[in-house]
């Protein structure tokens, strides 16, 4: 697998401060890669250190397997979850202008921003002020700074603050045809709906060291309790559960079914399959619903900041 940025043993610390403790991470080319931790956990830090704002204490980075240097800036994106766009300039003239510190020349840049203007039906916008813009609106345009002059590496760190459902739903199936067209992206949010929605990849922080990395599935299914969801049509209610628990750990299930007259979590053991579970059933009623729990991406943030106490 090629690997469009590598983060080798990376600390950094402020004072007595650290920030990041030894952090490793790797990013494939043509994916999205969650950066995920809870606040203070130290993203930021190493976001601000692959953008070179800030430089790393120890160990190293290599942006599509070069050393990162200074004039790598170039073929990165970044749109912060602080947004920077001078209030008071013409939204045309300070695209054009940031543009151009990407390394777009005039004709280049107001070609691409014509396209991504009106992709986004903001063309009457160039010659307002962007304090005249709501912040939805100045988040369009800085995404599209963000992304015109097609960066090897995309950073957004929570793309979708300011956003209606609208807007973000827009943004979310425009990073997603980013990914598709072989843009690599790391995405850093707290959205852990938007994770579900978004990251192929995700690597997780907290206090400042790396706890968790890999392929989102993967780590799903590292995060499993073998529990299944069951529904099931029966004369006896009563009497059919009273035989479930004498085998099986059981749990009444808030998720809403229909056509059943019970309805549970069921707790297997590691020594129990599904199998099991589903010949046990047979024979007592009839299944109407049967479903594995698969941990979703806030299930496993939690379990695992939980677990690094």
């Amino acid at each position: 697998m090629k690997h469009i940025l590598t983060v080798e043993n990376v600390s950094k610390s402020y004072g007595d401060f650290t920030a990041l403790n030894n952090v490793s991470i790797s990013v494939p080319k043509g994916s999205v890669f969650g950066l995920l931790g809870p606040n203070g956990a130290g993203k930021t830090s190493l976001i601000r250190i692959i953008n070179q704002i800030t430089l790393q204490d120890k160990g190293s980075i290599y942006l599509d397997g070069e050393l990162l240097q200074p004039e790598h800036v170039h073929q990165i994106g970044y749109l912060p979850e602080e947004r920077g766009l001078y209030k008071s300039m013409k939204v045309g003239e300070q695209a054009l202008y940031l543009a151009q510190l990407k390394g777009l020349s005039k004709t280049d840049a107001k070609k691409k921003l014509r396209y991504w203007f009106e992709k986004f039906d903001i063309a009457d916008w160039w010659d307002k002020k962007i304090q005249e813009l709501s912040k939805g609106m100045a988040q369009k345009v800085q995404f599209i700074v963000t992304v015109m002059h097609t960066p090897k590496l995309l950073i957004f760190d929570e793309p979708f603050s300011g956003f209606d459902p609208i807007n973000a739903n827009l943004i979310k199936d425009e990073i997603l045809k980013l990914r598709d067209e072989g843009a690599s992206i790391i995405f850093s949010t707290h959205r852990m709906e938007s994770v579900e929605e978004l990251c192929d990849y995700i690597a997780l922080i907290d206090k400042s060291k790396k706890i968790l990395d890999g392929k989102l599935n993967d780590i799903k299914e590292e995060f499993k309790t073998n529990q299944f969801e069951v529904g099931l049509s029966c004369n006896d209610k009563d009497l059919l559960l009273n035989e479930i628990n004498s085998k099986f750990t059981t749990a009444n299930s808030d998720k809403i079914l229909f056509n059943e007259d019970l309805r549970l979590t069921v707790n297997l053991k590691n020594t129990e399959s599904s199998k099991d579970l589903i010949k046990f059933l047979n024979n007592k009623a009839q299944i109407t619903h049967f479903t594995e729990i698969i941990p979703s991406a806030n299930d496993i943030f939690l379990k695992a900041v939980a677990n690094n106490g």
